[in-house]
């Protein structure tokens, strides 16, 4: 199925950090023997995903590197980054409107098909648990207690293997809400980040692959996924090292900005 199942779509994510990270760095640096290094090596992680991970990897990792490779030619972020922004407001739209049974027949036999049956019932368990509280859910931890399908899983799959739908059915409007605003939090860090404008989108472009991952899947249950992320938007919005003279910081600062 090309939604990842279990440690398969940790694995998804981690290579998609991976993949954005690379093509930061080659961003970033200046020899241009070691940018061409970095940019093989984003490559590589790509192609290795068609081989280790399931098929939404591999295809997001492609999305990374074609972003990247785009971000270069784009003299203003502001609108790269509403246009992730969009992107993952659809994936998220898409998840719910799936698990709620509103889509018309073919594309809802499609996605469902490609979602699974039994990732669905979860879905659907976690919508019927968001309706009986929706305002502050039934609880955090709580969903692999009340829901049916989760109460008859292994414990690791005793989730609803998608973050928003998680969090509506723990923790309801509260806790979407929350969790939309840290995404756009980050998307608003990076539209401010002294980072040349290509780092931001290519760092961008990663996080949202990881945010459609999560929507399908229980990507964020990992330790190393979360940390990853956070490692890959802290170096993304951090100031550089290189120390400015007071001549040059105005001017520098006035060129990040139109870029904005």
């Amino acid at each position: 199925t090309a939604a990842p199942p279990g440690h398969l779509g940790g694995m998804a994510a981690l290579l998609v950090l991976a993949t954005g990270a690379a093509c930061c760095a080659a961003w970033e640096a200046r020899p241009p023997l070691l940018r061409l290094a970095l940019r093989a090596l984003a490559l590589v992680i790509t192609l290795a995903s068609a081989v280790l991970g399931p098929l939404a990897g591999f295809a997001f990792c492609a999305a990374v590197l074609l972003c990247s490779l785009a971000a270069g030619h784009m003299p203003r972020r502001g609108v790269g980054l509403a246009g992730l922004d969009l992107t993952t407001a659809l994936a998220t739209g898409t998840a719910w409107a799936v698990a709620e049974d509103v889509l018309p027949a073919g594309p809802a036999d499609s996605l469902e098909g490609q979602v699974g049956g039994h990732r669905l019932d979860l879905w659907r368990d976690a919508l019927l648990l968001a309706h009986r509280d929706p305002t502050m859910g039934v609880g955090p931890g709580r969903f692999g207690e009340l829901g049916r399908t989760a109460a008859q899983s292994l414990p690791v799959e005793a989730r609803p293997h998608s973050a928003p739908l998680q969090q509506a059915a723990e923790q309801g409007v509260v806790g979407v809400a929350l969790l939309a605003a840290v995404f756009c939090w980050v998307l608003y860090a990076l539209w401010r980040t002294p980072r040349p404008t290509s780092v931001a989108l290519t760092a961008g472009a990663a996080l949202t692959g990881l945010a459609a991952l999560a929507t399908v899947g229980n990507v964020l249950s990992f330790t190393t996924v979360t940390v990853g992320a956070g490692l890959l938007a802290g170096l993304a919005t951090a100031r550089p090292f290189v120390h400015e003279t007071p001549d040059t910081a105005p001017t520098r600062a006035r060129e990040q900005w139109e870029h904005r």
